[in-house]
């Protein structure tokens, strides 16, 4: 199979995260419950991964990072903390449901910055023109249907200027693009441990600015006599059982990833310019790229003219190219960008990745348009 699906999940990663995992079952157990050499075991582990991540996110405290079940789990718990029925929040266009769904559910007036596709100056006018009496903005750092870089740095300014919390939604960009906890100054930002990071299914992270409020009660191993939930971070938003394997796994991945983090980031991006580069002559295809790559990661979105999304990402499929079609679960980057009666057919990319995969790949799809 030629694997060009990671913006949904890693699937090509080190071996070193398949071993890890299977040493976690047969070596640990539950932080936190117990002294016994299974559950310190597990302890070691959990603050390795803590600490690991925010060397990688550039953070001062390894408590404030948080372990979640993915992005939307780490992502609710940050919109939950801040924002109440009736809050003005601004969005980018390019939001994901893991966004838009809590906003909507809480029953927040959402504001949505508008702008072209890779056009980062007339995202920064909207975002500016929306902010002032805002409670909180949302903003996604890539996104998952285009691989649009927004830009996040320029954003947390404007946010910073207005008084405006941030939430940042890392899901694209964690692993792969230089996350800067500390430099960003946001009050949260939420992040899959299964993509970028190189992790398993199930894990996530969620870095906190501020501690917020528990989204889920339970035990946690200290405190036992209170009722309400630790005020301190982690405990305050780690309620049950750990998932070991999960966070050994992802260790793994981010342990990888910390002395190879800019190489991969050159790597997708050199990818990506061969793919454009491949597909880019075929008059059938309308490729989503812009034209330097300067504001893309490594996510490449086109349309056939002459066969709908779906049914060109099942012909690939039985040829052996893994895909996604449809609207990724984000109805309004596709609105923003114009594609929402259509869909996309999405190519994204791994480190893992080969030139001689995407000029197989590239030959499939010419052979599936003829």
């Amino acid at each position: 199979m030629i694997y060009l699906d990671s913006a949904a999940t890693s699937y090509l990663k080190p071996r070193n995260v398949e071993r890890a995992m299977i040493a976690a079952l047969h070596h640990m157990t539950s932080p936190g419950r117990g002294g016994h050499s299974l559950a310190m075991n597990a302890a070691d582990a959990v603050y390795r991964c803590r600490a690991e991540a925010a060397e990688l996110f550039h953070m001062k405290a390894p408590e404030r990072v948080v372990f979640t079940m993915n992005a939307t789990h780490s992502l609710n718990i940050a919109i939950r903390s801040l924002v109440k029925p009736g809050d003005p929040v601004v969005i980018s266009g390019y939001e994901h449901n893991a966004v838009t769904r809590p906003l909507h559910a809480i029953g927040a007036k959402i504001r949505v910055a508008r702008s072209p596709l890779f056009c980062p100056d007339a995202l920064l006018e909207e975002v500016q023109r929306l902010l002032p009496g805002a409670k909180v903005m949302v903003c996604t750092h890539v996104s998952n249907v285009f691989g649009y870089v927004l830009p996040i740095r320029e954003i947390a300014r404007l946010c910073r200027a207005e008084g405006v919390p941030l939430i940042v939604d890392a899901s694209q960009s964690a692993g792969v693009l230089d996350v800067d906890v500390s430099d960003w100054g946001a009050a949260f930002v939420a992040m899959p441990g299964h993509k970028g990071l190189l992790g398993p299914q199930g894990t996530g992270l969620l870095l906190c600015g501020m501690d917020g409020a528990p989204l889920l009660f339970g035990g946690t191993g200290s405190q036992s006599k209170l009722q309400e939930m630790p005020a301190e971070l982690p405990d305050r938003h780690e309620a049950g059982t750990h998932n070991m394997p999960g966070i050994a796994g992802l260790a793994a991945g981010i342990e990888y990833l910390l002395p190879r983090r800019a190489q991969v980031e050159r790597r997708e991006r050199a990818l990506l310019a061969e793919l454009v580069t491949l597909l880019k002559q075929n008059p059938d295809l309308e490729l989503f790229y812009d034209g330097k790559g300067e504001h893309q990661a490594g996510v490449l979105s086109l349309r056939s003219r002459s066969m709908d999304a779906e049914t060109l990402a099942q012909k690939l499929s039985e040829r052996g190219v893994a895909v996604r079609a449809g609207l990724h679960c984000a109805p309004l980057a596709h609105e923003t960008a114009g594609t929402l009666n259509t869909g996309t057919v999405r190519l994204s990319l791994s480190p893992f990745n080969t030139t001689r995969e995407l000029e197989a790949a590239a030959n499939i799809i010419r052979g599936v348009i003829r």
